[in-house]
This record gives structure tokens, sequence and C-alpha cells, in this order.
């Protein structure tokens, strides 16, 4: 095999190579193939996933990044996660991935020949292997071969060198994913070279959002998987409560012991821990996670596993630091929960996408006007040209799940904000009460309360399945729930 034409990546304060240590690193080396017949675990469904995709796109080549390494700083880059559009296509979800690309190549006949174009291993015969920072094995690990990768996906695996054959000559119109890949960018952004495809009635990336509104049930099994390691990261949490008590960032203990079980029995978290106590939980990304945690406070943890396939769980709990709800702490965790029931009850397949936060809105807003915080009836505040329980609410109740976080987030709006439920799509439901510490138009006592309760759920044929019922949700089975586990 020949060298690859692709760049060495090395760094300023590398040592210097002798042309005799390279002729000797570059000597007697074994082979070491990967174990054969091993296949990524979604090889079965990608096959299907990449023809519907196609099919709304005939006689075009569609191109699918995984996306590029990110620098860090200086020369050190953010841990690498493929676009989830190459993920679905490709059932590749590796950090090995960066800067490798699906092509969708017409054939002429309605149909598409998948073709991935990606680095392989480095061979022994050029310096990639112990000289490339970035890509290199001894740098960063082993990656397949074209024939493993081959054997790995079912898919006709090419090296990126072969791009520059690929623009030589009449090209077809040809469809990407702009701003995730710079170098894809720099191929294709160019209209003088590259026909413009047709127009359509959705581009590429809308496509492959609302193809993946509907999960299928391997997808829904990644994502208990996901909600069940999320469920153990909640009970390590509680168990290390009283060290993060003690601890001036008592919010970063939290944070630390959850990521741990992440990447135990994940590919890390999903996103961003929030570990927000006291008025921190007032704000919705609080993700510094640098304060203390005090034994009166309560403390918002939104928390998700994602899983090696790269399927999140996103589950919130509002938990009494002492291990019991004051009075007020449980009126309002109360009146939370209320609104999280509603909402919960309103989720049916044929019902509207923006039903169930609705239905907690109404519950939010009856609550706050029973408080007197809001001076006029919960009808009045929630129309449309008023609002004002917003300001104690601030977002919507919940968003689709799935490879994503924010699952689907560029399907349009008739297919999803606006679309009504499926059986098998995947979504949280999390009204939250934001009471924020300076907000004069609260009694003193309400003044820095933050809780949110937040669930996953598939809809099913007749309604919605609690996929994180093992986790409590009211005020009394949060208290022996954590009774239990600090007794333990």
């Amino acid at each position: 095999m020949t060298e690859p034409r692709l760049p060495l990546h090395t760094s300023s304060h590398d040592l210097p190579v002798p042309p005799a240590l390279d002729t000797f690193m570059r000597a007697a080396w074994a082979d070491t193939p990967l174990p054969g017949g091993d296949r990524v675990p979604a090889r079965d469904l990608t096959p299907a996933r990449r023809a519907r995709v196609a099919a709304r796109f005939p006689g075009e080549r569609l191109v699918i990044p995984a996306g590029a390494l990110a620098v860090r700083s200086n020369d050190t880059d953010h841990r690498f996660r493929p676009h989830t559009g190459y993920a679905w296509l490709t059932g590749l979800t590796g950090e090995d991935q960066a800067g490798h690309v699906l092509v969708l190549e017409p054939d002429g006949d309605a149909r598409h020949e998948a073709v991935l174009y990606l680095r392989p291993r480095s061979p022994r015969t050029g310096g990639e292997f112990y000289r490339d920072r970035r890509y290199g094995e001894f740098w960063v690990g082993r990656r397949p071969g074209l024939a493993e990768a081959a054997g790995l996906t079912g898919v006709r695996c090419e090296h990126l060198d072969a791009w520059e054959k690929l623009m030589t000559g009449a090209q077809p119109p040809t469809r990407f994913i702009a701003g995730v890949d710079p170098a894809v960018d720099a191929w294709l952004g160019d209209a003088r070279r590259i026909p413009v495809p047709r127009p359509a009635p959705a581009g590429l990336d809308t496509v492959l959002s609302e193809l993946r509104l509907v999960k299928d049930p391997w997808e829904q099994g990644e994502l208990q998987r996901a909600v069940d390691a999320t469920t153990l990261g909640f009970e390590d949490v509680v168990r290390s409560l009283p060290r993060a008590l003690a601890h001036p960032r008592g919010e970063r203990v939290v944070e630390g012991v959850f990521g741990l079980r992440a990447r135990l029995d994940g590919n890390g978290p999903g996103y961003a821990t929030v570990a927000a106590a006291g008025a921190h939980a007032c704000v919705l990304h609080w993700t510094r996670n640098d304060g203390p945690l005090n034994r009166g406070q309560l403390m918002l943890l939104d928390a998700g596993v994602e899983t090696d396939s790269l399927y999140t769980a996103d589950i919130t709990r509002t938990l009494p630091l002492s291990g019991t709800f004051t009075p007020l702490q449980r009126t309002a965790y109360e009146l939370v929960l209320a609104a999280q029931d509603a909402g919960i009850a309103a989720l049916r397949p044929g019902a509207r996408f923006r039903d169930f936060h609705q239905a907690a809105m109404r519950v939010i807003a009856d609550g706050l006007h029973d408080w007197g915080v809001l001076p006029m009836p919960a009808e009045e505040a929630l129309s449309p040209e008023n609002g004002f329980h917003r300001r104690y609410t601030l977002c919507s109740s919940g968003h689709m799940l799935g490879m994503d976080l924010h699952d689907c987030a560029q399907a349009r709006a008739g297919a999803y904000l606006d679309g009504v439920l499926e059986p098998g799509q995947v979504l949280t439901v999390e009204p939250g009460l934001y009471l924020q510490p300076d907000d004069e138009t609260l009694p003193r006592e309400l003044r820095g309360l933050g809780i949110r309760i937040e669930d996953d759920l598939v809809i099913t044929a007749d309604g919605a399945r609690l996929m994180s019922a093992a986790l409590p949700r009211t005020p009394d089975g949060v208290e022996a729930w954590m009774a239990g586990l600090l007794e333990s």
C-alpha cells in the first residue's frame, strides 16, 4: 500500500526524526487484523435508511459528512462525535470517524450506491502511524482498513484521496449538508463546478430529521438503555451527596459522579450536565457547576447518558439536599408535578405535538394565579397576546429525543412542532418553575426556587409509556428513594 497523500499533523515541539530512525520505525511489524465478522450494531437497519433518503432525491449525488475535528486549544482537539445524519446512515459512531464522508451516488436507475470515503489505517510504510498527532495509530489508536470498514458497514469504502478523482469530469447535481466539515464545504460549495440540484420541498438535512422522527424498535431499545444507565447515574449522585455537601464545589462533585457513570455505561454524557443548587436552578442551562450545596436547598439535576450508538436520555429531578422537602418546597414541587402529569396525560397518537405543553402550562398558570403571583386568571395570562406565565416558566415543556438531545431539529414545523404525534416517537415532558432570586413580582419566600421534572416517553398505540419510570417523581417517592440510597 502506498503512503496516502493526506497531510501529516505534527507540533512545533515534536522531536526531529532522523532518516535512520524513520527507516527503523517502518520495519518489522506483525499483522494485527481486526476480528473477522465484526459488524456495526445497526448494520441491518442502515440500507433501508439510506434507500429512504435517496428516494427523495432521484438522480442526485447526496453527501453526508461525519464532521471535522475542532480545536479546543492550540494543538488539542475536542473529543469527536460524528454528525447524527452520518451515524444514522452508516452505523459508525466512533471518534475515529473524523473527516469521513458518506456519498450516495446516483446509478442512473433511480437508485443510489453508498460509498464511504474514509481515512483508513495508516500503513507502516509511511510515517503517519507514529508521527501524526491527530490521526496516527500510535497517537489516537487503531482505525479500520478499507476492507475492514466495508465488512463493518456493508458499504463500499474508498480512501479520502479518491475525492480528487470523484470531483474530476462531469458531475451530477449534488446536494450536501453544509457547515459540518469545512473541507466538504470547500469541495462542493462552488456552484460553477458542481451542478445545483433541482428545487425540492425539503433539503437533505430536513429530510434526515423528518425520517428520524419515528424510532424503530431497535432505536427505542437503545433509548431505553440510555434511560436505564441514566437512572443508575442519578442513584450514584444521591449516594455521593454527603461528599458533595462537604465540598466547596459540590455541584462539580455531582457532575463528576454522573460523568463517571456515563463513561462507564455509554459514550459519555449526551449533553453538558446541569447540577444546579439553590438559585442556580433558575438558570436553564447552568453548566458552570461551580457552586456549593446547602442542605436547606433544592438541587436540580438535568443529565443523560449517551449510549455508544449515540442515543441519549434526558432526565431531570429536583432533589431536597436535606433528604426532605420543606412545606414551601413541597408546595412548589407539587405544582410542577401536577403540570407534568397533565402534560403526560395529553400524549397519544393523533394529538398535536403542542398539546402537552399547553396542558402543562394551564396547570402552572392556575397555580401561579392561586398563589397571587399572576394577578389575572389563567385564561388571560395564557392568551397569545399576553403570555405572562412565561416569566416564571421561560421555555417549552418538551422536545423530541433520540440521537440528538433536541432531536430532529431541522424538521419542518408541519412535521414536528405543528404536527401530530405518532407511535414510536420519543419525547420529553419537562415543565418547570424558575422563580428568579431578584424578581420583585414574587413573595420573598418564593424567590430563588428552581424546579423542573423531566421524563422520557415513547408514544404507543393508545398513549405513552414512561421510559424513566424507575426514577420516582412524587415528593414522597423522592424522599423515600433518597433515604434508601443514603442508608445503603
